[in-house]
């Protein structure tokens, strides 16, 4: 089997590059190790910066999201019982986020793929990709129990962390952090208690409201990072929540059945550089930020951008000058993300020790968000999503 960009992982990375390059008229195969029911149902973040929005509407991915997804205008913070909200339209010249859960958008981009692109393959096994330094890259895969050859001109690892794509770079620099926290996260059956994202900072640890539609809503606490999601009841949890979302005014937290609950860790990665010869990193292949910035999904989008509009200028004129800048131009965005996620993760998290003298600076950081335009524009800039490209 032979293609021009053979593309290893069917997460939203894998399916958006895809999509870019069909449109753009470069063939590709995608590789797939999990069924496509799997692939549809594994839950992951579900905030989209603008960028992210743009490139699916002009992908031909946006109509289901236009008329199912949430767009919101900003995000509440909420700490010393105070409520605080950041206008994003104001602060940014109008640019806002969406909330659509990732799984939807793969649903989106397999629909499309199946019917108009090119093979994409379920349930077939990248085992190595080989030849990454020469003008022919292959890679390995099993399918049916049969192993086979996908010849390419480039591969672009969207297979994760734990992919084959990532250890086929021989030599490189990682840059990581592990928190000594994580996220018991739910999703529960009732409307949410909040039109936007609330971020509350609290004595007793960080708190996220969040939604998936209009009657199911997603909430995080913050927990140790060995916490065993089942060692928490549905009504510690409620109670929990309650007191980490607590105001001075009488808004409420409605209560619903639980159908989900596990905990997230929390971590910050970057693979240096993403590229080795004609194998392309992209997403968290590459990088890995914790969920504080929602940035995740947001930057593999960047990643496959870069990478397609990339391809598309040497098909058009012979000039390899901006696949050869591909890791330098990602990995710009990717230290700006991942400089806000930490940010506000250690903004808003109370870190296990923490003197009372780093409580007052969570809290002066946070007065001088809410009380500076400066300040709060940076936040609203960042979060709204950074410059592709």
């Amino acid at each position: 089997m032979r293609t021009t960009v053979g593309i290893i992982g069917a997460g939203p990375a894998g399916l958006l590059l895809a999509r870019l390059l069909h449109n753009a008229g470069i063939d590709s195969v995608v590789l797939e190790s999990r069924d496509r029911a799997y692939v549809e149902r594994r839950q992951r973040a579900g905030i989209l910066e603008q960028g992210t929005v743009d490139v699916l509407r002009e992908a031909g991915a946006g109509e289901r999201m236009d008329r199912e997804g949430l767009r919101h205008d900003g995000i509440e913070l909420r700490f010393d019982r105070r409520r605080h909200r950041v206008d994003f339209p104001a602060l940014t010249g109008g640019r806002s986020v969406m909330v659509y859960a990732q799984t939807e958008v793969c649903k989106d981009l397999i629909a499309l793929q199946l019917k108009s692109g090119g093979p994409l393959l379920f349930e077939t096994e990248a085992l190595a990709v080989e030849g990454a330094d020469t003008d022919r890259p292959r890679v390995r895969f099993c399918r049916e129990g049969a192993e086979d050859v996908l010849e390419c001109d480039y591969v672009v690892g969207c297979d994760g962390f734990w992919g084959v794509a990532r250890a086929a770079v021989p030599d490189g620099r990682t840059f990581e952090r592990t928190y000594p926290f994580g996220w018991l996260g739910i999703l529960a059956d009732v409307a949410p208690s909040h039109d936007e994202l609330v971020y509350a900072r609290h004595d007793r640890g960080f708190a996220l409201l969040s939604m998936r539609s209009p009657s199911v809503s997603r909430l995080y606490l913050q927990v140790p990072a060995d916490t065993d999601a089942d060692s928490w009841s549905d009504e510690e949890i409620w109670d929990e929540l309650e007191r980490r979302f607590e105001t001075d005014d009488d808004w409420t937290l409605r209560r619903g059945p639980i159908t989900q609950k596990s905990v997230t860790p929390m971590r910050s990665y970057v693979h240096e550089p993403m590229r080795h010869g004609r194998l392309f990193l992209a997403g968290d292949a590459a990088h890995i930020v914790p969920p504080t910035g929602a940035k995740g999904l947001n930057l593999a989008v960047g990643d496959v951008v870069t990478f397609a509009r990339a391809l598309a200028h040497r098909t058009a004129t012979g000039s390899d000058d901006l696949l050869d800048a591909y890791s330098a131009t990602c990995l710009r965005r990717v230290w700006q993300a991942e400089r806000f996620s930490y940010d506000m993760t250690t903004l808003l998290h109370a870190a296990p020790g923490a003197t009372p003298f780093e409580d007052r600076l969570q809290l002066a950081r946070l007065d001088r968000i809410t009380s500076s335009g400066a300040a709060e524009t940076d936040l609203a800039e960042a979060y709204t999503g950074f410059p592709i490209g």
